[in-house]
């Protein structure tokens, strides 16, 4: 069994609104519940902890009762970055193995989660092949990388939990910052064999406005029109 931590502390800053983006409405509903209502449907995965600012809680719980979501939901704080939120929600996590997510990917499917579930190796990610050429620099170009070596890492991501909370627990002694969790669990355990399942080219992050107003077509195409 799996528990899910679903991160929502983002505060919006990039989406220039008062509410964060999470909480927004896409085709009618908060954007937390397209994920939180799907995963509802998955027997593997136990329970969930949302880690969000505090000041939001009410209102999941509410919005969890409007939706009919039966599953257990526990809170965790925000952290000041997503290392610490990952961390925070490990805090309250009894499963032997650990599901992330971002609220902000609410174009992930039940197919997609079993999909990730199904992966025999206990640790493993979604990802896609890069479509562009990139360099390495930002003034300047410093360095050359190898376009077909290289994944757009996406979510959600599975591992042992055990492996996960030793990964945070090292990178918070060295004070060392990650963007995401596959890279850490590599970093402090590279024997272990972390799967990359291909991804999907649908599975964006709401980050800006642009892509809220690109969410309404994704929704509208994959699960309106294909379901």
């Amino acid at each position: 069994m799996y528990t899910l931590i679903l991160l929502s502390g983002g505060t919006g800053t990039r989406m220039h609104n008062a509410v964060p983006k999470q909480y927004m409405l896409l085709a009618g509903k908060p954007v937390i519940m397209h994920i939180l209502e799907r995963v509802d449907q998955i027997d593997r995965i136990a329970e969930v902890v949302v880690v969000c600012a505090n000041e939001y809680v009410s209102s999941i719980e509410l919005m969890l009762n409007q939706y009919g979501v039966r599953k257990k939901v526990m809170f965790a704080p925000a952290g000041d970055t997503r290392q610490a939120s990952v961390k925070s929600g490990l805090s309250l996590v009894k499963t032997d193995d650990v599901v992330i997510h971002e609220a902000a990917r609410p174009f992930v499917k039940v197919e997609d989660f079993d999909r990730l579930l199904d992966e025999k190796e206990r640790n493993a990610i979604f990802g896609t092949s890069i479509p562009f050429t990139v360099v390495r620099g930002h003034a300047q170009v410093e360095g050359l990388l190898t376009r077909s070596e290289l994944v757009n890492v996406q979510l959600p991501q599975k591992f042992e939990t055990r492996l996960l909370k030793e990964a945070h627990e090292q990178a918070s002694k060295e004070g060392v910052e990650f963007t995401e969790d596959a890279g850490m669990v590599f970093k402090y355990f590279p024997e272990t064999t972390i799967a990359i399942c291909p991804g999907m080219d649908y599975d964006i992050k709401l980050t800006t406005r642009i892509d809220m107003l690109a969410g309404e077509q994704i929704y509208d195409d994959v699960f309106r029109r294909r379901k």
